[in-house]
Formats: C-alpha cells, sequence, structure tokens
C-alpha cells in the first residue's frame, strides 16, 4: 500500500481524478456511466457495494480495472456452497521448523475485495464477510487483525430467480451503502464492445487496453476526508430526512429505512457532490442517490405485493409526494 500520507486535495484536484478514474474505466466497460460513477461514490463514502446483474455483465472485469486505475490491491473470493469462513478471513498453522503457529492470512486483507456471486454460500460464510464489513477487522483464534483502512467489497449478486442462489437477509443487506443494478449496454454500447474484440481487444486483458493508474490510495483517502467539507443546507438535509421517514410510515411497506440508511444516504449525497466537483449538496444528489441507498432495505407488505407493487413504484411515490426545497 503506498504510505503517503496526503491531507487534503483542492475541489479541482478531487473533480480531476475523479474524471480520470472514470477515463480509464471507459476503456473497457461501455455504456455503463451510472455504474461506474455509483463505484467512485462508494469508494468516496469508504461503504460497500452490491452489484446486481445478470451473468456476462461485466461485473467481475469493472472491478478488475477499478483495482488497475487506482494502483491497489485486489483480491476476488468465488463464493461457493461449501465456503467456510476460514476460506476468507486466514487462519493460524503450524510450522514444524519454528515450532509456533503462523498467521495464513485470507483474501479479506487487501484494499478492493470482489465477493463474486456472494447469494450462493452458505449464511455463516456470508455473515463473516459482512462482520468484516462493518468492523474493518478479522478474528481469527480470537486475535483481532486490522484490514486495510480503504477496505471496500464489492459483492456481485445474481438475481434471485437464478438456480442456486439464496437472497441475502435484510439485515446483511443495510450493511452495503449502495446496491447498483447492472444491465445489459444498449445497443451503441455493445457494437462497441464487439468492434473491440474484433480488433483482437480481448477486454479481459486489461494491460492491453491502456488502462493507467490515475489515483493512488492515499489521494483516496484524502477525498473521504474531503467530503466533511462538503456543506448541506437545513432545507436539503431536511428533505433527505422527510425521505427516508416517509419509507417508515408507508403503507405498502413493511420496514423501510432505518438511521445507518438514512446516514449512508446523507454521505453518498455528499460523494454525489464531489463527483460533479461541488462542495454543496443539491436536491438533485439526495433524488439521484436514494434509489441505490434505499431500494435493497425496503421490504414490501403482503397488500403491496397481492397488488402489483414493487419497491421501485414505491419509491417514486415517495419521492413525488415529497416537497423539494428551492
Amino acid at each position: 500500500m503506498d504510505e503517503q500520507v496526503i491531507e487534503k486535495l483542492t475541489l479541482e484536484d478531487a473533480a480531476d481524478r475523479l474524471g480520470s478514474l472514470r477515463e480509464q474505466l471507459s476503456k473497457v466497460i461501455h455504456g455503463q456511466r451510472a455504474v461506474l460513477d455509483q463505484l467512485c461514490v462508494a469508494l468516496l463514502c469508504g461503504g460497500h457495494a452490491l452489484l446486481e446483474g445478470s451473468p456476462g455483465t461485466a461485473k467481475t472485469l469493472t472491478v478488475r480495472a477499478l483495482a488497475m486505475a487506482m494502483d491497489c490491491r485486489m483480491k476476488r473470493i468465488q463464493f461457493t456452497p461449501d465456503l467456510m469462513p476460514s476460506d476468507i478471513v486466514g487462519t493460524n498453522t503450524y510450522n514444524l521448523h519454528t515450532q509456533t503457529f503462523e498467521l495464513r492470512p485470507g483474501p479479506i486483507f487487501t484494499d478492493l475485495l470482489l465477493a463474486d456471486e456472494i447469494n450462493r454460500a452458505p449464511a455463516k460464510t456470508q455473515a463473516a464477510l459482512l462482520e468484516a464489513m462493518s468492523e474493518r477487522h478479522a478474528t481469527i483464534d480470537g486475535e483481532r487483525e486490522l484490514l486495510s483502512p480503504v477496505f471496500t467489497v464489492f459483492a456481485t449478486q445474481n438475481p434471485i430467480e437464478f438456480e442456486g442462489t439464496y437472497p441475502l437477509p435484510e439485515a446483511q443487506q443495510d450493511r452495503f451503502l449502495l446496491k447498483i443494478p447492472v444491465p445489459y449496454p444498449d445497443v451503441d454500447a455493445e457494437r462497441d464492445m464487439l468492434q473491440a474484440v474484433h480488433r483482437g481487444e480481448a477486454p479481459e486483458r486489461l494491460e492491453a487496453r491502456g488502462i493507467e493508474p490515475v489515483m493512488t490510495v492515499a489521494e483516496l483517502q484524502a477525498m473521504q476526508r474531503q467530503l466533511v467539507d462538503v456543506q448541506v443546507e437545513p432545507g436539503v438535509m431536511d428533505y433527505l430526512l422527510t425521505l427516508c421517514r416517509a419509507t417508515r410510515e408507508h403503507d405498502l411497506l413493511l420496514m423501510g429505512a432505518s438511521p445507518r440508511a438514512a446516514i449512508h444516504l446523507l454521505q453518498a449525497s455528499k460523494a454525489s457532490a464531489l463527483l460533479s466537483g461541488r462542495d454543496y449538496v443539491i436536491p438533485d444528489d439526495v433524488v439521484k442517490m436514494f434509489t441505490p441507498v434505499i431500494g435493497h432495505r425496503l421490504v414490501l407488505s403482503a397488500e403491496a405485493e397481492v397488488s402489483g407493487e414493487d419497491a421501485g413504484s414505491v419509491q417514486e411515490q415517495i419521492l413525488d409526494q415529497t416537497d423539494v426545497p428551492r
């Protein structure tokens, strides 16, 4: 890891770094601007993201490209039904030569962790990862081991209707700052992708696609600290709070946004402002981040499911019915 410490970047420098990061990712990820923006928001907030999309939508490739553009460590865990917690956090093994136990750290000791197909793993293995996400340390044989200060999990999840998948419990989904849907690319973006492959540019060969490091871990940490300086006017803060509380009082929802969700929405809105080169939040930042932050935490009532409503339509109702500050 880069040991350099950078106290703060200017607003222009931060916007420049983030713009360069998206530019590098666009070299291999075609037409997924909203996905790339939300990945940047997760990094700026120091939060974790759940990527959901059909197989073959470049979820793994996106995280690999992100690690290369940030010049940081990245590891990948393929979740399977027989994966054990020790396969993730590591274990102590006995060294016959030194006659001592030595720690063999698991793949969780990295900067970016790709948890591939997290909803194929048993509950206790998911819990081991989610504990580390929350506490930012791993406990191995009773000893606490600290993780990277920028430890970020990007967990991919196949839609639950796919065979062999199990939905994450609501309490575990609440640990994720964002749920980022990864749709199929539009026709122009998919044509560009096919043209690149036709020219012999294999998508998985990132070095050949010219991705360059444009941000360091120290710069990311400086931008994370910079979020404190992003201003939120009282009217915008009340708007954010009203939206969150409305999810708890809506007739079609059994469970609404938790206080942790409200905190996450505030952080994500500030990161969205920084990503746009501003040091103040506007209502559009809150609206833009409302669904990615809140959507996966809502639980529909039985009446809502019978009437054919879904979480998306309920969120639209709440946004439509809440006065936007001027």
